[in-house]
């Protein structure tokens, strides 16, 4: 049977085009990018730390957990099957999931956990973001050990905007308890009190050698040739502790945040918050000896001494080391890196202020000049009575809660996004969240006697691509404290930031609405406020709360519903046949 002409004729067209284009069509080709498909097996895996084994969630059988390598515009298809007693469901932090909210995983959000022995299949892609995020168990504690880094190249042919590096390396913080995690939230919880505090912090799973019965096995090892630049791409998945780090005479220049480009800039010393990443280069000295240098993690917080873990995490930056022994007496003997204050909360204010939007024309800054809707949250700590015939452990005999507006979150049992997109949402979630707070106060002055909050599943419905402006503020009930928040499903600018009380009459004048940074985490500073904005370009149910995860667990959360557009590709699709049943 002879080849139609209509086929030849369309051959040797395409044949031409490439051949007179070629720039053209492999351009197309990077721009669609391509179908990268993963496996997360979640399985329980002995791991010895501190010289205790214990069991713990992994996956694949890795702590830390595998790499998810990509590029920008990529789409990313992730089966995840859980072979562990517990419930699982995996958030792929910062990733926009514009119109797949199915894949976003925070569990009763935008669906139910996956219950042992069964399987679900996240499927989205990457639009609009290059540099580093990471996934975590969105349930419960268990993202204390279930975690992992998520590497998004720049398109194929396209570079990035400062020197190409000669290695990246993931730097992931962590936190390890002793104890089981889960065993640790659920006691807090029952008792009103604050939990038990982590026994280490970890770079890449590993304690170091500061602390007791640490073996040389478990210190991170960043071996560098001499004069090269490393591109460290630092991610803080610590539960419940924000972070400075330093290496011994080294600096850093800093040039993407949340997988967003940043004008550069140096220093010696960086502050990370819970959620938040960070790429930076490191540029190493010209040294032909064998020679190391300390690197150390050690908290910022504000709150009061004894709850939260005051220890050091220390790794070593080793030159020309040829597979040197090591022990922990001679790392002992080298120069601790010079970390800020614990309670450095001005030298906080100032790293936060530091961050511009790189704002070029490849990557224009999209801040809303005009604000739709406009909300005021206060954000911070609060009690719950005790229940009858129990003695708790928090404030004079309550127990511990948080909230946003004096709304503490309730997870509800059925997911938000299924309620919404079923009709259902009567039944599950109320849109009458506050906008304000209810009963205003001197919010970083002496606290009312009244620390008692409220409770409910109440979100804030907004039209699709309405542009939001949110200024969030930190109350000194129960002590003052930084409070990073994060945002599902969206970027935001960071137009501004304050110590005291926000003044809407003076503050809005000082914003930057030129090149404000973009994120996806940012902390509400202890004893001041931040604003920002963005536009509700994404159908769904969007989850927002504090990443320190004993506040996510009193009830520092929130939702947003934003409605679909008026066009197809402005809706929600349908979900997966396979979306976890509750």
């Amino acid at each position: 049977m002879g080849v139609p002409s209509s086929f030849l004729a369309a051959f040797f067209f395409l044949s031409c085009y490439i051949c007179l284009y070629p720039d053209l069509a492999i351009a197309k080709n990077a721009a669609i990018g391509i179908t990268r498909r993963y496996t997360f097996d979640i399985r329980l895996q002995n791991v010895t730390r501190l010289c205790q084994s214990k069991s713990i969630i992994t996956v694949n059988g890795k702590f830390p957990g595998p790499r998810i390598i990509a590029r920008e515009g990529d789409r990313l298809v992730i089966k995840v099957v859980n072979h562990v007693p517990n419930n699982i469901s995996i958030h792929w932090h910062g990733i926009r999931q514009l119109r797949s909210g199915w894949a976003d995983g925070p569990a009763y959000i935008t669906q139910c956990p996956i219950q042992t022995g069964q399987s679900y299949v996240y499927n989205f892609t990457i639009t609009g973001q290059r540099g580093t995020l990471w996934y975590h168990a969105h349930v419960s504690w268990i993202r204390a050990t279930l975690y992992g880094p998520i590497i998004i190249l720049p398109r194929r042919n396209t570079w990035y905007p400062f020197v190409k590096p000669y290695k990246e390396v993931p730097i992931i913080f962590g936190e390890w308890w002793k104890a089981d995690t889960e065993a640790v939230i659920n006691q807090a919880l029952l008792t009103g009190a604050g939990p038990n505090n982590s026994d280490a912090y970890t770079i890449n799973g590993l304690p170091g050698p500061l602390y007791n019965c640490s073996s040389p096995k478990e210190i991170f090892r960043l071996k560098v040739k001499p004069g090269k630049t490393y591109l460290l791409r630092l991610i803080n998945a610590a539960l419940n502790d924000e972070l400075f780090f330093k290496i011994t005479n080294h600096t850093f220049t800093i040039v993407d945040a949340d997988a967003s480009y940043v004008k550069p800039f140096e220093t010696d010393a960086i502050f990370i918050t819970p959620g938040q990443t960070s790429d930076v280069l490191l540029k190493t000295k010209n040294l032909t000896t064998n020679t190391r240098f300390l690197m150390a993690a050690r908290p910022y917080s504000t709150a009061a001494a004894g709850t939260f873990d005051n220890t050091t995490v220390a790794g070593v930056l080793e030159y020309n080391s040829n597979n040197m022994p090591i022990s922990n007496t001679s790392i002992k003997g080298l120069v601790m890196p010079s970390l800020p204050a614990i309670n450095a909360t001005s030298y906080v204010a100032n790293w936060t202020n530091k961050f511009r939007s790189l704002g070029n024309s490849q990557f224009p800054v999209k801040v809303p000049q005009t604000v739709e809707n406009n909300y005021f949250f206060d954000v911070g700590l609060g009690s719950d009575p005790c229940p009858k015939n129990q003695t708790c452990q928090g404030p004079n005999g309550t127990k511990f809660s948080a909230s946003i507006n004096n709304v503490s979150f309730t997870l509800p049992t059925t997911a938000l996004l299924q309620a919404q997109y079923f009709g259902k949402s009567d039944r599950v979630f109320s849109t009458n969240f506050p906008s304000f707070p209810l009963n205003k106060f001197n919010y970083t002055g002496t606290p009312p006697n009244n620390t008692m909050v409220s409770h409910g599943t109440k979100v804030i419905a907004l039209p699709y691509n309405t542009t939001v402006e949110v200024v969030m503020q930190s109350t000194s009930i129960l002590g003052s404290e930084n409070h990073p928040l994060h945002l599902h499903g969206f970027n935001f600018y960071v137009i501004g930031q304050g110590t005291g009380n926000f003044n809407s009459t003076s503050d809005p004048a000082k914003y930057n609405l030129v090149d404000p940074v973009e994120r996806n985490t940012i902390g509400v500073p202890a004893g001041g406020w931040v604003a920002i904005r963005f536009r509700a370009d994404n159908p769904g149910v969007w989850f927002m709360h504090c990443h320190i995860e004993i506040h996510l667990s009193w009830g520092l959360r929130m939702a947003w519903a934003v409605m679909d557009g008026k066009l197809p590709n402005q809706k929600l699709p349908p979900p997966p046949s396979d979306l976890p049943k509750c």
